[in-house]
């Protein structure tokens, strides 16, 4: 986590500068506002962004032109950014007071660094906890010329306390009349010693001031979200025995959202309501302690700034109903691109495949013109390797009118179709991480030479779709095939309860109907493997005899009806054999089915119809690769005899 206070030296801004200055804070504040962390949970929803940017300036007193420091904005707790728009816009705009040395550039005795790196502004901010960094920003348009020993003890304080300094040089017109290099090298060989210190030199135009504003914002956001970690894997060795590479994926952009959109808050904590997960009621609760509230704790007259930022208005009249995009969508063309200088990055969400409109209903000689046009344009295109800017105020991918501008370009293709994809804008394009610590890095040519030789046997060829299967359809079918070993699950049938039968159902004989289709699955493949060999019959026996003699199951139970079912067909053919040990006649003999049931299955004024279903195989076709569950009795597989009819 990152608290970031930015001191502002009035002195030497002028006021055009000053201006552009604060519309880059503003700037910063917006971002921050509508930032949110990678978690999307409720709980992360619910609580309210924390306060991590500080605003503090300096000016000269005129009365008693003495150097001050006074502070805008406070961390406090949650971040207003209302309170931090009225502090910026607040500052003064006559604090311009420069002094030039003999030379005619711009300086300043004194930074009063030490009335921001104490314990009543800085340090106080975000409590003592270690995962806390601060931060310093100093912003001016004049070079120091020496750093006295209060100084550079108030940065060596700092630096225990891992606290960084950045000074910031915002080079103006009239720094030309002065030796800028040379005071340049000046002041960084005093801060060479402080390894805290950093010194950017920037000429304050519209990209640097708008690379100033997303550079502070990724480290405001690097406590909102983790970075990624990944490393590619080869299946050969790059050089020696390696074979994979460590990396940090970042995204090159922050899109921003679509609308601004009027909501319900608390006044305690100035949470909004989340209208999507409450269930409407007369009663609201607060969103942090849930303590119901009354119609004086509810602010109606809301407008939410993603999702923990919450502003109190007047009225909902400034924020737009969005509706959904009347078709045609209009695309106004803007300019063209060389695809060539186009950044892949700033390309974002999905791609959209572009035909020309024909339908035969409509004026034939118009379509076949517009569809001419259209071959015409994106043949143009594509041999002069360019595409075409767009402007809309429809989100594609939402289908949705928005406040804002979106930004679109059309792709030619060599095939006579084009590709609509969505770029970034201003606000949302990100500058690039900083990768001079790559570039300065010396490569030795044997391992230049070694990387190319590993490259080239890596398999080169157009990329097609159908070559490179993900595996779906394997992996679904394997499910499938997993899925039939359980059998076939019969659903139970409920037949028409009447008056005449009512009096006459059994519920034992009722579960005996329905499982009549698992028993008859039974009878076709049970009974042909228990005799086939000595040593499955006197395993298949001992289990059956944990299973039946040692556990007495209720009469009721599906796998007792089953074997109620099995014995009454199969156990008097089977002892008449004389093939059956004793143990399996004791077991048999169990299985018989009570007298009592015996007589209810034989009424006759009972109606027992069963459908036999398809029988699906409880394993494999090939009986050679089937595999035993040993958490399941062996089935006994007797051989089936003829009946005498």
């Amino acid at each position: 986590m990152v608290f970031i206070c930015f001191v502002l030296d009035l002195r030497s801004l002028s006021p055009p500068l000053l201006r552009d200055l604060k519309q880059s804070m503003l700037q910063l504040a917006n971002f921050y506002a509508i930032s949110s962390p990678t978690s999307s949970t409720s709980s992360s929803r619910s609580k309210p962004l924390l306060d991590r940017i500080g605003l503090c300036y300096l000016f000269k007193n005129r009365l008693s032109r003495t150097d001050e420091l006074k502070v805008a904005y406070s961390p406090q707790g949650n971040f207003s950014l209302r309170d931090f728009h009225h502090a910026v816009n607040n500052l003064p705009s006559d604090a311009f007071l420069p002094d030039f040395n003999g030379s005619g550039a711009l300086c300043c005795s004194d930074l009063k660094l030490s009335s921001v790196l104490n314990d009543k502004i800085l340090y106080s901010w975000g409590g003592h906890s270690k995962d806390i960094t601060r931060k310093v920003v100093l912003i001016s348009s004049c070079i120091f010329e020496t750093l006295d020993s209060a100084t550079k003890k108030v940065l060596t304080d700092a630096a225990a306390n891992c606290i960084s300094v950045e000074f910031v040089f915002l080079e103006q017109n009239s720094s030309h009349l002065a030796d800028i290099p040379e005071r340049i090298n000046k002041f960084l060989k005093q801060i060479g010693d402080h390894v805290n210190c950093s010194f950017q030199n920037y000429i304050p135009d519209a990209h640097a001031l708008s690379g100033l504003v997303k550079k502070w914002f990724q480290e405001l956001k690097e406590g909102l979200e983790e970075q990624m970690q990944a490393r590619f894997v080869f299946k050969i060795n790059l050089l020696g025995s390696t074979n994979r590479i460590s990396c940090n994926l970042c995204t090159s952009f922050n899109q921003i959202i679509d609308e601004f959109v009027p909501c319900k808050s608390c006044r305690c904590h100035g949470i909004p309501f989340d209208t999507s997960r409450t269930i409407p009621t007369d009663m609201s609760s607060c969103p942090v302690t849930g303590v119901e509230l009354g119609v004086l704790d509810l602010v109606d007259s809301s407008v939410k700034i993603g999702e923990h930022t919450v502003l109190y208005m007047p009225s909902f009249q400034c924020c737009q109903d969005l509706q959904k995009v009347p078709l045609p969508i209009n695309f106004n063309v803007i300019e063209r691109t060389n695809l060539s200088s186009l950044d892949e990055g700033i390309i974002l969400g999905a791609s959209y495949i572009v035909t020309p409109a024909f339908s035969e209903l409509d004026d034939t000689d118009k379509s076949e013109l517009n569809v001419k046009l259209f071959r015409v344009l994106c043949g143009i295109l594509h041999s002069l390797d360019q595409g075409l800017v767009c402007s809309s105020n429809c989100n594609i991918e939402t289908a949705k009118q928005t406040s804002f501008l979106c930004y679109y370009i059309l792709l030619p293709s060599e095939k006579g179709v084009m590709i609509l994809r969505r770029l970034a804008g201003s606000e949302e394009v990100l500058p690039v991480p900083d990768i001079t610590n790559i570039a300065c890095i010396p490569v030795r040519k044997d391992i230049e030479n070694s990387l190319q030789a590993s490259l080239l046997k890596i398999e080169l060829r157009n990329y097609d779709p159908v070559q490179h299967n993900r595996g779906f359809h394997q992996r679904l079918n394997l499910l499938v095939k997993e899925s039939l070993q359980f059998g076939a699950i019969p659903a139970k049938a409920k037949e028409p309860v009447t008056a005449s039968n009512t009096a006459l159902q059994d519920p034992v004989v009722e579960d005996l109907s329905v499982q009549a289709n698992d028993v008859e699955v039974i009878e076709e493949n049970v009974l042909d493997s228990i005799l086939a060999d000595g040593k499955t019959g006197a395993k298949t026996t001992e289990e059956w005899e944990q299973l039946v003699v040692l556990e007495l199951p209720k009469m009721s139970s599906p796998t007792c009806i089953s074997k109620l079912k099995l014995h009454k067909e199969v156990s008097s053919p089977l002892l008449s054999t004389g093939k059956l040990d004793d143990k399996t006649s004791r077991i048999l003999e169990r299985l018989e089915i009570p007298k009592q049931l015996k007589r209810k299955a034989a009424s006759p004024t009972l109606s027992i119809s069963s459908v036999k279903k398809p029988l699906i195989p409880f394993g494999p076709s090939n009986t050679d690769s089937q595999v035993i569950v040993l958490s399941q009795p062996i089935k006994p597989n007797f051989q089936r005899l003829k009946r005498k009819r």
